[in-house]
């Protein structure tokens, strides 16, 4: 599942809060493990993310499933094929990324 782009937006408004420790996210241990986002979700959560608090749970959970089912998937092709294909995986993503990047660039540029 790839990454839409209000997951990508809620991941660049939740960076910040987690960096002025108003939220963290906590490996909760209750049966399965998984990730939770902990803390205050008052107004001023629900006013940075222009979601209900309900909202922000369900995003962050999706959010964390994605990335755990990543993981999921390097584990199984590595347990098949060994981690050879590791660098050239990173470098083919960093690529993909990087063209990414110049084509947002020279939209914004083509906006202007």
């Amino acid at each position: 599942m790839k990454l839409t782009l209000k997951d990508k937006e809620f991941l660049e408004r939740l960076k910040p809060l987690l960096e002025e420790k108003g939220l963290y996210i906590e490996l909760r241990e209750d049966g399965l493990k998984r990730l939770v986002l902990r803390r205050n979700y008052g107004s001023y959560v629900e006013e940075c993310f222009g979601m209900t608090r309900q909202g922000v749970r369900w995003r962050f959970q999706r959010l964390m499933d994605v990335y755990v089912s990543a993981y999921e998937t390097i584990l199984f092709v590595e347990s098949r094929f060994g981690c050879d294909l590791r660098s050239h995986a990173m470098a083919i993503a960093r690529e993909r990324a990087e063209v990414r990047r110049r084509a947002r660039e020279s939209l914004s540029l083509a906006e202007r």
